[in-house]
């Protein structure tokens, strides 16, 4: 799959704003195509569940059927590798925003978890790795313009790694979580 970003309009974010539906959307991102069988295994859930809200997820074009496989056990892929939205957007549906604040807290509880698990499990992963899987923050002093700035070219630069991702494989290379978050600083000092 070629690198594609789909920017989230009303019904597609309120459609994604689903507990099951996100993470059937990051499991197939993640380890690619699956039949719902398959993705109920993993996540815990029954096929029944798991195809009723795949199909709903290919109504809004944020997953695809391969064509791969017969009957009930048909592959399903995501149909983008990224998905963004605009606050702005649906600032005139108050149910699309609603949808999109849950999935923004869905989005960081999930991260929080990663990051938790990572946590755990580091001590046992080889030294280069634990030096490389760092984190990092910085206080910066910009206009709502020049963060955007920023963070367009923080996205650009994980774009060029992720150019990588369907490569072969490379001695030592392992997929890798990248994660960033901008904010203000001074939350009580709103303008």
């Amino acid at each position: 799959m070629e690198p594609t970003e789909v920017r989230l309009d009303g019904k597609q974010i309120r459609t994604l704003a689903h507990p099951l539906r996100s993470r059937l959307l990051g499991r197939l991102r993640l380890d690619g195509p699956a039949t719902a069988t398959r993705l109920a295994e993993a996540l815990g859930t029954n096929t029944g569940a798991t195809s009723y809200h795949l199909r709903k997820l290919a109504e809004v074009g944020l997953v695809t059927e391969t064509g791969e496989g017969t009957g009930k056990q048909r592959f399903w892929a995501p149909a983008q590798e990224s998905h963004s939205w605009s606050e702005e957007e649906h600032a005139d549906d108050p149910d699309a925003a609603a949808a999109a604040k849950w999935l923004r807290q869905h989005y960081v509880s999930h991260f929080a978890e990663k990051l938790a698990r990572w946590e755990d499990e580091r001590e046992h992963w080889p030294p280069a790795w634990r030096e490389a899987a760092s984190m990092s923050d910085a206080l910066v002093t910009a206009t709502p313009e020049e963060l955007e700035e920023l963070m367009t070219e923080l996205v650009a630069l994980v774009e060029r790694f992720r150019e990588n991702v369907g490569d072969e494989p490379r001695p030592g290379a392992r997929r890798a979580f990248v994660q960033f978050y901008a904010m203000p600083a001074d939350l009580d000092d709103r303008p």
